[in-house]
């Protein structure tokens, strides 16, 4: 299995141009002392050499809400969202600076890029970020992407920047993600819990099994543990994307990997099924009401990859404009399917109770994606 792996590393690392690289906050931050400057300097040689050898590369960033606290010796966890956005404030200009002192040694500008989860759902939005993603990667300008904590509410923030770091990779069309964590790889219980814990080092598909291995124990500083990278890394994978869960803190850790050392987890991505906008309705849009439907439109949208029609509707839930995305759900309450619609709540309430209602289509299946 370790030469298989081997091999089938080296082989992706030939053909892999774009890669994202997610940095955690207790990678780069000492527990209330702010950052840690010998891994900044350990990461950013790394991934200068790779920049040098034409890597296209982006940078996630996790942190400033760490190096916030430090910088105020606020050595409480924030509580509230106020605060968390307060901190950040503090924290992002010493995190950039960092970031941008360090590259300045290998002749690498960087340029700061703070998004919302607003960001990638409006379709303008979106698209003009990826814009700007392209332009800075073809000026040779190293992206330094973190989400805008001091504006985002509940409503617009990812859950954490593992979330984030997939859809920028999906969004960039990335040959390969990689997450830089506190945890060293994948382990089939807690090693934080069993010292034993059986390492695992690679994976071909993400099962309820694989998710139930991580456990649900938040990371040192940051939001997201180890369950928030296998979601982020399903994420990733269902757009063709490997994902490589890696020490960060270990000097030399990407050269390791690019040599050939089994370290880490990978996870294997097949390949990407959906084109990109429909990518984009699965995974970077928050759904903004609920269509409960009959039998009929679940088997016609499952089975026969047919548009909904209003005549399988049977209730509407929430208030949203036309072209706005909903959730379809089953007599059952389960989740079948998200997409684009083509009527407002007001008008779709309306249309139910019309005698113009048949064959009325509220969802175009170039617009429908199943969810798994």
């Amino acid at each position: 299995m370790i030469g298989n792996r081997f091999q089938r590393v080296q082989s992706l690392l030939k053909r892999t141009k774009r890669v994202v690289v997610k940095i955690g906050s207790a990678v780069i931050t000492k527990e209330d002392e702010g950052l840690d400057y010998q891994v900044i300097y350990n990461l950013t040689y790394e991934i200068s050499r790779l920049w040098k050898a034409d890597y296209k590369i982006v940078l996630v960033s996790s942190g400033a809400i760490a190096c916030g606290r430090a910088k105020l010796k606020y050595l409480k966890k924030p509580i509230s969202l106020t605060e968390k956005q307060a901190l950040a404030s503090i924290g992002q200009a010493t995190l950039i600076q960092a970031y941008e002192d360090m590259f300045h040694k290998y002749q690498i500008q960087v340029a700061q890029i703070l998004l919302t989860r607003e960001d990638f759902s409006q379709r303008e939005r979106y698209l003009n970020a990826k814009k700007t993603l392209e332009t800075l990667l073809k000026w040779k300008i190293l992206p330094i992407v973190n989400e805008n904590d001091t504006v985002t509410t509940e409503s617009i923030k990812f859950s954490d920047n593992d979330i984030l770091s997939a859809l920028v990779a999906g969004t960039i069309e990335a040959d390969l993600l990689i997450i830089l964590s506190d945890v060293d790889a994948l382990y089939k219980e807690d090693p934080r819990i069993n010292p034993k814990a059986e390492k695992i080092s690679e994976i071909e598909e993400i099962t309820a099994e694989i998710i139930s291995m991580a456990g649900n124990k938040p990371g040192r500083l940051g939001r997201g543990g180890m369950y928030s990278k296998l979601i982020a890394t399903q994420m990733a994978n269902f757009m063709g994307i490997p994902v490589v869960i890696l020490p960060g803190r270990k000097p030399l850790i990407l050269e390791k990997f690019w040599s050939g050392e089994e370290v880490g987890t990978i996870f294997w991505a097949k390949e990407r099924s959906l084109n990109m906008r429909k990518l984009w309705i699965k995974y970077y849009i928050k759904p903004e009401g609920k269509l409960y439907i009959d039998e009929g439109a679940e088997k016609a949208i499952l089975k026969n990859g047919k548009s909904l029609l209003i005549g399988g509707i049977l209730s509407v839930e929430g208030s949203f404009n036309k072209g706005a995305c909903v959730e379809c759900l089953n007599l059952k309450g389960k989740s079948l399917a998200k997409g684009l619609i083509n009527f407002s709540s007001e008008e779709l309430l309306k249309l139910k109770i019309s005698e113009e209602k048949v064959n009325k289509e509220i969802i175009h299946r170039d617009n429908l994606v199943i969810l798994d």
